[in-house]
């Protein structure tokens, strides 16, 4: 601990077996519960601590954690209940970049991952200070401290001297690091979720006597729905409601049980929640609403103290349809369906149309939680729940807000590639924070941040209930394309085109069948058949040729999937064929997704039973398209290996670090950059600058230009001054400036127009012709960074051709970033040019990404106009804002 600057808050964070510690800086009155912690210790892991034992070495090292604040030196500890029961801390010794670290756990609580947490929150601390190895002497013979930071994910060497060991520990936080974390974060979420959603015991506080109440509606429902296990009422009016015991208080029930459920007036949450903490519950489901700051923060703190998980408040309930438990903790109108689709949401309403919507199409669900006001329990312990349940094939989240979304991100993309995440994207229409009237902040909005972290997670995007229920049912039922090459087939020929149109309108092609399919078809149809694509197989068309049809088209290499558009005829009727039961009936399984389209269907999608599995029907051509279109997504997105960061080289990253404390230890509020301290930052990255000079007088302005001029001899004059933003807007650029006499001229231009405010000019070679683009990053301060590219000039904001990805970026992300604006194809080459450098663009997103990444304090960035040609790639302006901002871990284990 070394000042308050860099003694962060307490935190609280989950162990191995899902209990809550509290984590925070060591203070002067905690040395008689340091000193007790080391008392307590068996001689033998005193000695193994201290490679000896002594009478004073307790003493001391209490004496050395709680000393006053002391450059180099920081101390964490992990306490639960108010108890200390771990110690961790470093010391530099007067080094710049490395400390030696010791660790010390209490007696009777090794091998529960106490010491593994406090050392990833020290390493998380000693990075923000720029440390960048851990060093720490231990005996041989202790195999634990030794297989702790063996097990960390960080690099690790060992250096035996004689009966002790000396661990040098790189803390670089790689990937490796970061699926270790995951790891150990996954294992120790599930187990604390295990009293929330497989309780052995649950109580239902606020369950009234009368109908009409919440409480006894959950009541009812846990009772009617079958639970399993012990069921409980707390009400001090009543021995019994609805059959179940009640009792007065939550300790004077017989167990303490795992889950409460809380439906009191906002009033009391607080109190029964510290009733609960104290009888040793383990988890609350608060649906009470309507709770004020104060009584929030008295919920949350008493769940802290104690250890509870939280779902809620005000939330609709959480459900587990698992045979053995069935357990349904809500007030909705009707029991889930038991199935595989795990459910969470924020609002209670999408809540319940998911449900039913899952239920009625057959589907089910496996879990179901409604996170309310999410204090605690959010979509990212679901989806760790849902990744370990081993019943969920299906997860389907409405999130309208994010608490950590990189680490949710992480966590989304690793449980995507098992099995498919579906979000509804609500708050669409929210703008996003505008820092200032920049390009880069106006052209951030939230839509797409969010749109970025679903693309780069794999998460399926839809924008409303019903398209979520639709793609579901599909995903549920279909394998998935291989392509996007889609075949349709009708028996109306309207219907055809309909089904035609809303394909092309979702991005799928519609190539045209080879001759050999076409005459085999053609044999098989009734005569005024046509066979294209669409196929219309003509109102005369029985359930035997229907069959044939589609067996074929299915079987043959020429299509990734198949859409059958079927309205009812009278002829069919007269006949006796079910056109329909043509795709059920089919003896085996299909290896292609198929999706059926009619017309007069009342429900929007259901799920036809087929003799091997289910078919989606869609009363919408749209509707299937798209559903189709997702599912063509997520095909492609598992494809792809997943992406990693590139090294880079030339990157300066602590001389970086260096600029930015300097300019903010003269400008304390922060500011948009000077171009000499912007083109310095630029260059510890790397990121190509076109040459420039700084002028502050006529004659050096001259002087500047004869340097610069190229072959023509042409330059471009910017003026400058603190807070200036668009230069073109204010009239302050100068180009095409020929021979001394235009130089000057132009400076007395911004030197008359700008008396007062003009503080120098910047000086460029008039550039080449080329292609003008935009590279940006505004870092937000829940999200992250998030890189901005598109078409650049003085017309993006009107075109508004920009695509996202939130940093860091992987080699994939690059590439889609460069690819997805509409401006793209004039970067590849198109009507005959010679491609851009398209490397030289990679490289220069990727040295953004990086900056942003490594400097929380950049606010935004704006590159603008960016130059591509096919010699290289150039940043022609920038502008960088900086703003005091201290690091943030956003992977650290912890609560929120």
């Amino acid at each position: 601990m070394t000042d308050d600057k860099r003694s962060g808050p307490p935190v609280h964070a989950l162990l191995a077996d899902g209990t809550t510690v509290c984590i925070r800086p060591v203070a002067a009155g905690d040395h008689e519960q340091l000193q007790g912690l080391y008392e307590e210790m068996s001689p033998e892991n005193l000695r193994l601590r201290f490679f000896g034992v002594s009478r004073r070495s307790a003493e001391m090292a209490a004496d050395r954690a709680c000393a006053a604040p002391r450059p180099g030196y920081r101390a964490l500890l992990a306490e639960r209940s108010g108890q200390v029961i771990a110690l961790a801390e470093y010391d530099t010794g007067g080094t710049v970049t490395e400390a030696d670290m010791s660790i010390a756990v209490a007696e009777g609580l090794h091998h529960r991952g106490v010491g593994t947490l406090l050392v990833e929150h020290l390493v998380s601390a000693a990075r923000a200070d720029g440390i960048t190895a851990f060093a720490a002497d231990a005996l041989s013979e202790n195999r634990e401290v030794l297989r702790l930071f063996a097990d960390l994910g960080l690099h690790t060497a060992r250096r035996f001297e004689g009966p002790e060991v000396r661990c040098t520990i790189e803390l670089a936080q790689d990937d490796t690091y970061l699926s270790a974390v995951e790891e150990r974060g996954r294992a120790a979420d599930v187990a604390s979720l295990q009293p929330l959603l497989r309780p052995k015991s649950v109580a239902v506080v606020g369950a009234g006597r009368t109908p009409g109440s919440v409480g006894r509606a959950i009541l009812h429902h846990l009772k009617a729905g079958g639970y399993t296990r012990r069921l409980f009422a707390v009400n001090p009016a009543a021995t019994s409601i609805l059959g179940v015991p009640s009792h007065p208080s939550v300790s004077a029930l017989p167990v303490a049980p795992d889950l409460v459920v809380v439906a009191v007036p906002a009033e009391g949450v607080a109190q029964v929640a510290e009733e609960c903490g104290k009888a040793g519950t383990r988890a609350l489901l608060v649906v009470t609403a309507g709770l004020d700051a104060e009584q929030a923060q008295a919920l949350l703190t008493a769940c802290r103290t104690y250890g509870m998980r939280l779902v809620g408040p005000n939330c609709l309930g959480v459900s587990n349809t698992d045979p053995q438990l069935r357990l349904d903790a809500t007030f909705a109108a009707t029991h889930p369906r038991p199935g595989t689709a795990g459910v969470a949401v924020q609002s209670g309403g999408v809540g319940i149309a998911l449900l039913d919507g899952l239920s009625r199409l057959g589907i089910g669900v496996s879990t179901f939680a409604s996170l309310g006001d999410k204090y605690d329990v959010s979509g990212n312990d679901m989806l760790q729940w849902w990744e370990s349940d081993h019943r969920t094939d299906l997860a389907l989240l409405h999130l309208e807000s994010f608490g950590n979304p990189r680490a949710f991100s992480r966590t989304a993309r690793r449980v995507a590639r098992r099995i498919p995440v579906l979000t509804v994207d609500a708050g669409r229409t929210e703008a996003g924070r505008r820092a200032a009237a920049s390009h880069t902040a106006a052209a951030a909005t939230r839509t797409m941040t969010r749109g970025a972290l679903f693309t780069q997670a794999g998460i399926t995007a839809t924008r409303s209930v019903g398209e979520l229920l639709e793609t579901a049912a599909l995903l549920h039922s279909q394998p998935l394309p291989a392509g996007s090459r889609v075949a349709i087939v009708t028996n109306a020929g309207g219907a055809g085109v309909l089904a035609a149109d809303a394909c092309a309108e979702m991005g799928l092609a519609l190539p045209a069948p080879a001759p050999q399919l076409v005459d085999e078809l053609l044999a098989e149809l009734p005569e005024g058949a046509a066979v294209g694509n669409p196929v219309d197989a003509s109102a005369a068309v029985t359930e035997e040729e229907l069959a044939h049809c589609v067996d074929r088209i299915m079987r043959h290499g020429g299509f990734d999937a198949m859409l059958v558009a079927l309205v009812p005829t009278a002829v069919a009727a007269a006949t006796g064929d079910d056109l329909v039961r043509a795709l059920t009936r089919a003896p085996a399984r299909w290896t292609k997704p198929v999706a059926v389209i009619r017309l007069e269907q009342a429900l929007p999608v259901e799920l036809l039973q087929a003799e091997c599995g289910t078919v989606p029907s869609y009363a919408e051509p749209h509707a299937a398209a798209r559903a189709l279109a997702h599912a063509v997504e997520r095909a492609n997105w598992l494809a792809r290996p997943a992406g990693s960061v590139p090294v880079l080289d030339g990157v300066e990253t602590q001389r970086a670090h260096a600029v930015v404390e300097t300019y903010l230890d003269a400008h304390p509020d922060g500011g948009w950059l000077d171009p000499r301290t912007c083109a310095e930052l630029l260059g510890c990255y790397g990121i190509p600058q076109s040459p420039w000079a700084w002028a502050e007088t006529e004659d050096d302005a001259v002087l500047a230009a004869e340097r610069l001029r190229g072959a023509d001899g042409r330059v471009v004059m910017k003026g400058h001054w603190p807070g200036l933003l668009h230069k073109s807007v204010e009239h302050a650029v100068h180009l095409d400036l020929r021979g001394d006499a235009q130089v000057r001229a132009a400076f007395r231009d911004l030197e008359t127009r700008f008396a007062g405010l003009l503080t120098g000019v910047v000086l460029q070679p008039l550039a080449d012709r080329g292609t003008e683009l935009f590279a940006g990053v505004v870092q937000d301060q829940v999200f992250g960074p998030l890189v901005l590219f598109g078409l650049g000039g003085t017309a993006t904001e009107v075109l508004a051709d920009h695509a996202a990805r939130l940093a860091p970026l992987t080699d994939h992300d690059v590439h889609d970033l460069i690819t997805a604006p509409r401006c793209a194809p004039l970067l590849f080459g198109a009507d005959g040019a010679r491609p851009v450098d398209l490397e030289e663009l990679e490289r220069l997103l990727l040295r953004l990404s990086r900056m942003a990444s490594e400097l929380p304090q950049l606010a935004e960035a704006d590159f603008n106009p960016v130059l591509a040609t096919p010699g290289g790639v150039t940043v022609l302006d920038a502008r960088v804002r900086l703003v005091p901002r201290r690091p943030h871990d956003p992977y650290l284990r912890r609560l929120r």
